[in-house]
């Protein structure tokens, strides 16, 4: 290393948290000059072997708040250089592949300088890689329930060697119906272990699954639940149900004819379902808007083509149900719309939270119809704030005649949350 490397390794405030020198390199070549609250929080409790129950939303830098820790934990232990693993010796559990895989990217980006092998297990694809993977002796992996659990049935993985577990979008797991597979996991854990548990939401039923997994654990809570960004412009649009698409139509449209094509330039809709999103795909691309589908049906590589062709900008717009779009991961979402309102209120947090990140401002307009009604009102008691409603009348009748959203609205009211920066610019994982 130069001695400027050095030096900036030594005054790093990744470096007073307590990790190693190689880590903080890493940290540093990915532009992170500043930890965020939850690695502030975490990440010193961690390098100390405790448990830690947190209380995080996606963009507040949860990601690197438990892989730093465990990949210096491990560093500790270093192996030979060339010996195989002992055993796997980390597992991370998270819900979806999407999100396996991006972790996986962050292992290997913070691990660069570090002799730890990690691999990720997913469904969707063939094993044979992941067997492959698995026969190299990882120390660390990165895995989906449902993937694992059938490695595991086939005794081609075994986790009596694990020494540190985090359990990631606890709530998701519990949404998506994951929480009889993570039982099952947890329980060929060895008992003697570090555990690390995060969740968007504590609920009670959170709070019951964390008790049977922790001991003793630190708290630490970053962002509330009900609260939504501070940089997203929120709206609502009353609107018949058999309406919807012509409205989004509008909104691109008007956008496009405008000049205003940036604040649409990368469009994430959710549907309620998979059907919907693929029907609602077709029916846009038939009016010359270019879109995907992604959902749980989909397979793999075609989730994956899907997404790249967003980021690249080649696809307009991306519809998405929320499992699928749970670990989403794309930078510049200028518009986030909720073409059916979710029923569940927190995942109102979560869908208009891929907009609006790292410093940047975003928009988020809901399509609400007579039959969801009940569904804003949770919403609205969620978040603890009466949504703006898009041409004037806040409980019209109907919304037949009423106008698209102006996507040149007024600033981003500031409404509490956090967005994270470092001082390169680059957002917090």
């Amino acid at each position: 290393m130069t001695p400027a490397i050095e030096q900036a390794i030594a005054t790093s405030p990744f470096t007073a948290l307590g990790l190693p020198a190689a880590i903080v390199r890493a940290v540093l070549e990915e532009e992170y000059t500043q930890p965020s609250p939850v690695q502030d929080e975490v990440i010193p409790r961690a390098l100390e072997g405790r448990d830690v129950l947190a209380g995080a939303q996606t963009g507040t830098g949860k990601t690197a708040a438990f892989v730093l820790p465990i990949l210096a934990k491990l560093t500790s232990a270093d192996r030979p250089a060339g010996s195989l693993s002992p055993g796997i010796r980390a597992l991370i559990l998270t819900p979806t592949r999407e999100l396996a895989s991006q972790i996986a990217d962050r292992v290997a980006a913070y691990g660069r300088h570090l002799r730890i092998r990690h691999a990720v297990i997913y469904g969707g694809v063939s094993q044979q890689r992941q067997e492959i993977a698995l026969r190299a002796g990882p120390d660390l992996i990165v895995a989906t329930p449902g993937r694992l659990l059938d490695l595991m049935q086939q005794r081609l993985v075994r986790l009596d060697t694990v020494t540190h577990f985090v359990l990631d979008e606890a709530d998701r797991m519990l949404d998506m119906g994951f929480v009889h597979d993570v039982r099952r996991i947890v329980a060929t854990l060895p008992a003697a272990r570090q555990t690390l548990f995060f969740s968007a939401t504590i609920a009670p039923q959170i709070e019951t699954l964390a008790r049977t997994m922790l001991a003793n654990a630190a708290r630490v809570s970053i962002t509330p639940t009900v609260t939504t960004a501070e940089s997203v412009d929120q709206s609502v649009v009353f609107v018949d149900k058999a309406d919807k698409r012509a409205m989004l139509e509008r909104i691109l449209n008007e956008a496009k004819a405008t000049g205003q094509d940036g604040d649409v330039a990368r469009t994430l809709v959710f549907t309620r379902t998979k059907h919907g999103a693929n029907r609602l795909s077709e029916q846009l691309d038939r009016a010359g808007i270019g879109s995907a589908a992604i959902h749980g049906n989909k397979t793999q590589g075609a989730r994956e083509r899907a997404l790249e062709a967003f980021r690249r900008g080649t696809t307009r717009v991306l519809v998405a149900t929320d499992v699928a779009a749970r670990g989403i991961d794309v930078e510049g979402i200028s518009l986030v719309v909720n073409f059916d309102l979710p029923n569940v209120a927190e995942s109102y947090v979560h869908r208009i939270g891929r907009t609006g990140r790292a410093g940047a401002t975003g928009k988020a307009i809901s399509f609400c119809d007579r039959e969801e009604r009940t569904f804003l009102a949770d919403i609205e008691r969620l978040i603890r704030k009466r949504l703006p409603v898009s041409g004037g009348d806040p409980r019209p009748a109907t919304a037949a005649a009423a106008p698209a959203p102006s996507l040149n609205g007024p600033a981003p009211r500031r409404q509490g949350g956090s967005s994270f920066r470092g001082g390169g610019g680059a957002r917090y994982r």
